[in-house]
């Protein structure tokens, strides 16, 4: 079973989005589990104050290392230790597939003004973001990369396909999709989908697929292109 454990002042968000659709239900037949656990009850003082103020001033507050190493000691094993944040590498389909193949992660969501920079070495915290732009805390970004991974676990999704053709799967965005009505507000379905010709239909998606790629993210596509393999020059013989 692959587990998640996640490290939060809030558990009480959790599973949230999470316990519904293919996830909720991959949860109740227990393909994966999820224990959310409140970083308030490794605290010290009457209070249960997991954050203090920043050395060397300035705004806000920071959260405490000595009572998140507690919360972290209290689950830590073999997996992966994820901590959400802004200034972590951004999540990739690949990270989230090699997370997928393991045994699950711990997820550490942080709130304030940061967690304390000495815990992240000490506790060998692995730093990532799901995007340029700030949230509250991590636990809507670490349910971002929950869903990711757990969409991925064996026997969640419908098809394997499903997987294997969709955005960054292959370096690409995916392909437009159609269903009907065959005409809606004048724009027909191309003719190509309909023609029953597979290899023709292939063909086509690929083309959409860089062609979105090429317009929407010049990142990607030259990432994609890298990665191409040389293509072999002509010998006369």
């Amino acid at each position: 079973m692959w587990r998640a454990s996640v490290l939060t002042i809030f558990p009480e968000m959790f599973p949230g989005p999470l316990g519904a659709s293919l996830a909720g239900k991959a949860l109740a037949n227990s393909i994966w589990s999820l224990e959310a656990n409140d970083i308030r009850a490794h605290a010290t003082d009457k209070h249960r104050s997991v954050d203090d103020t920043p050395a060397g001033g300035g705004p806000g507050m920071v959260m405490r290392a000595d009572v998140l190493a507690r919360a972290i000691d209290a689950v830590a094993d073999d997996r992966p230790r994820l901590l959400m944040s802004p200034r972590g590498r951004p999540l990739t389909q690949a990270r989230v597939a090699e997370l997928a193949a393991g045994p699950g992660a711990i997820f550490l969501c942080g709130r304030f003004e940061g967690i304390d920079e000495r815990l992240i070495a000490a506790r060998n915290l692995e730093e990532i973001s799901v995007g340029d732009y700030v949230l509250n805390g991590g636990e809507v970004a670490a349910m971002v990369l929950l869903e990711a991974c757990v969409r991925l676990l064996p026997g969640v999704m419908g098809k394997a396909e499903s997987g294997a053709e969709e955005s960054f799967s292959a370096g690409l965005l995916e392909y437009p999709q159609y269903t009907r009505p065959q005409v809606f507000e004048g724009q027909g379905i191309p003719e190509i989908l309909t023609s029953g010709d597979h290899a023709k239909i292939a063909a086509f998606r690929r083309s959409e697929a860089e062609r979105l790629t090429r317009e929407r993210r010049p990142d990607l596509w030259a990432a994609f292109e890298t990665q191409k393999p040389p293509t072999k020059a002509k010998t006369k013989g």
